[in-house]
């Protein structure tokens, strides 16, 4: 076995130092040298790590109550005077400026989780949030539930509850694995979808983007429930689906990586409620949901690919949401699905981070 589980990096004038940790097993990230001139990630904290002796029990059930429940419907916390807000589109999705998110209360944090459920995404402007450290980071995120703790993606060191999104020209792996054969580099998901208590709003936010290209595409899944016929919906509600984490994890093994906490498959009802606004939407997405349960496999097939094709399709109810220095973009995983676009130059660093609040066991629309 070669000897290091972890790497981290420290930047100096003009280089960036690998420093490998003694271990077992080899990181899945490149540790190749960088390309001519480029000073490495402009915030190393975040640099993913990888542990292969890192292992975590189950997950447990716990309760869960929104913090959109107790949030004021009229906002006075979050939509002062100052804010500017502008509708993406009717269906989903909004970009805000004059509201600091470091700086909002708890009341101003569940006025928050209430705006997120309504619109499905918000954009945030103009954030100090990248700069706060990230234990503070934990600390506001946290206010929307436990937050989950990735079993296969990089982390930090010493903060497991990040999720760090990286590429550049050397650590370009996962492109090259999954998407170099792919005719189209789209993949609709939801975030973890598989786990029994799966994601509610979820913060992602830029370190370092490309000049051009790296957005990320979302679609409303309650507009795609909503467009369906009254008939089919009826025939929807009522059916489950499994999610799982199987090909994740067996992926991540075939690649040297680590799998913190062994895969689970879990069943969810395909047609969701919304704890807090009450809508439906659809809770069905291509990265984990893999069969209907009941059917058989060509009936399973053939309603899933005919789902996964509606929303892949519904231009209408999808927006791009585009990335700045101190952009923030948080979205509710239970309504909406989202994909990476990676459309930008192999030679740029795209550096992100997500922190993933867990929150209700899915809640069944009635039959």
């Amino acid at each position: 076995m070669a000897p290091s589980t972890t790497e981290t990096i420290t930047q100096t004038a003009s280089q960036i130092t690998v420093l490998r940790l003694t271990g077992e097993g080899e990181p899945p990230a490149s540790t190749g040298s960088i390309i001519a001139g480029d000073q490495g990630p402009r915030y190393p904290r975040y640099y993913p790590v990888f542990k292969l002796d890192e292992k975590w029990p189950p997950l447990q059930v716990f309760d869960h109550k929104d913090p959109g429940a107790r949030a004021d419907p009229t906002k006075p916390h979050l939509l002062t005077g100052n804010v500017k807000e502008h509708i993406l589109s009717p269906f989903i999705g909004s970009e805000i400026h004059g509201v600091q998110l470091s700086q909002l209360s708890p009341e101003g944090l569940d006025e928050l989780a209430l705006h997120v459920a309504q619109r499905k995404v918000v954009v945030l402007r103009d954030q100090d949030f990248k700069d706060i450290g990230p234990e503070r980071q934990v600390e506001i995120a946290s206010h929307f539930g436990p937050i989950h703790r990735h079993p296969t993606s990089g982390n930090i060191e010493g903060f497991p509850e990040f999720h760090v999104v990286y590429r550049d020209a050397n650590h370009n792996r996962f492109f090259d694995r999954r998407v170099k054969e792919r005719a189209n580099h789209t993949s609709w998901h939801s975030d973890v979808s598989y786990e029994k208590q799966p994601p509610g709003t979820t913060f992602f936010f830029m370190l370092e983007q490309p000049p051009l290209g790296g957005d990320t595409i979302f679609s409303s899944q309650v507009e795609a429930y909503n467009r369906l016929s009254d008939e089919f919906k009826k025939r929807l509600e009522g059916l489950r689906a499994v999610h799982s984490a199987v090909e994740q994890a067996d992926y991540s093994r075939r690649e040297n990586g680590p799998v913190r906490r062994e895969p689970v498959e879990t069943e969810h009802p395909l047609v969701r409620v919304h704890p807090v606004t009450g809508e439906k939407a659809l809770y069905i997405n291509q990265g984990f949901t893999r069969r209907i349960v009941g059917f058989k496999v060509e009936e399973s097939e053939y309603l899933l690919n005919f789902l996964f094709d509606h929303i892949s399709k519904g231009a209408d109810f999808h927006i791009r949401a585009s990335y700045e220095p101190g952009t923030v973009v948080l979205w509710d995983n239970r309504l909406t699905v989202h994909s990476a676009t990676p459309d930008f130059s192999h030679q740029e660093r795209r550096h992100a981070v997500r922190l993933t609040p867990q929150a209700e066991r899915p809640i069944a629309a009635a039959a």
